[in-house]
């Protein structure tokens, strides 16, 4: 027997960082993995821990990075947490870090943001990944948790017909999806936080305006719009889940149900996926 594959880490490190500007107040709130592989053999095949960074050690890295460097940028804390780990120990090869953050608001109070008091966002996260060896790093960003809606301007039609197809054309339906993207820089941009949303401005605006006769078309034209949006990105790639809204049969109670009343579900769902690159 042989071991063909490790790799190990700390993850699920919730850190939550208040950065004070005399009386304003910010937070950042993130929730880290870092793995990690290299020269690890002997520890799970001889029982040898002699090169083992203990997974504690590393949640401790994590912590004190957090105090020292993290600020508004996700994705330069968590370069600088995967050159950390390959310059301080020569026999890790590859590291792998990522970074979900949850997203706070400030309370308007008379029309106003207040100094220190915040609220959830959304529940949509912004995340980030960096994947470092010695020959260099990739870095990528995107959102997850997502959920949108049209209420029209949505169809389905002209599908291929088999036995199994029970399923009608639709010309005007609702069309919702949690949307999870991610995409690749080729190089940095001046400011990761303004490309991000840029990125994801471009993506929903084509979900906003352009009629969509399938979540297909309408993904890869939502590929395009974020690719044209930021130069430095090289590839997106978009899921795009539907979540169902069934419309409700009125007839026993002698009502027509004309496009307005329906039950949302999401299991079981159509999964759309796809990548895009230039």
């Amino acid at each position: 027997m042989k071991l063909i594959h490790h790799n190990y880490g700390k993850a699920k490190v919730r850190v939550l960082k208040v950065m004070r500007a005399g009386k304003i107040h910010s937070v950042k709130e993130l929730d880290v993995q870092v793995m990690l592989q290299g020269n690890f053999n002997a520890s799970f095949t001889q029982a040898d821990n002699r090169l083992v960074v203990a997974t504690d050690s590393v949640k401790n890295t994590i912590n004190v990075f957090a105090k020292k460097h993290l600020g508004t940028e996700t994705e330069s804390f968590g370069s600088l947490l995967a050159e950390h780990f390959l310059k301080t120990y020569k026999h890790v090869s590859r590291v792998e870090v990522t970074l979900t953050e949850h997203c706070w608001a400030r309370v308007n109070v008379n029309g106003k943001p207040h100094a220190h008091s915040f609220s959830e966002k959304s529940a949509a996260k912004p995340l980030a990944k960096i994947v470092s060896t010695r020959k260099g790093s990739v870095v990528e960003s995107g959102i997850e948790e997502l959920f949108v809606l049209k209420s029209t301007a949505s169809a389905f039609e002209n599908f291929l017909t088999d036995e199994f197809r029970t399923l009608p054309d639709a010309s005007d339906r609702i069309f919702a999806t949690k949307l999870k993207a991610t995409w690749r820089y080729s190089k940095p941009p001046k400011s990761y936080a303004v490309a991000n949303v840029k990125i994801l401005d471009a993506m929903l605006a084509v979900f906003a305006k352009n009629f969509s006769p399938s979540v297909q078309v309408t993904l890869f034209q939502m590929g395009e719009a974020a690719l044209k949006a930021v130069k430095e990105i090289s590839q997106i790639h978009i899921a795009m889940p539907n979540k169902h809204c069934l419309l409700m049969n009125l007839k026993p109670f002698g009502l027509e149900n004309l496009n307005e009343l329906f039950v949302p579900t999401d299991e079981p769902h159509g999964q759309i996926e796809g990548t895009i690159a230039r």
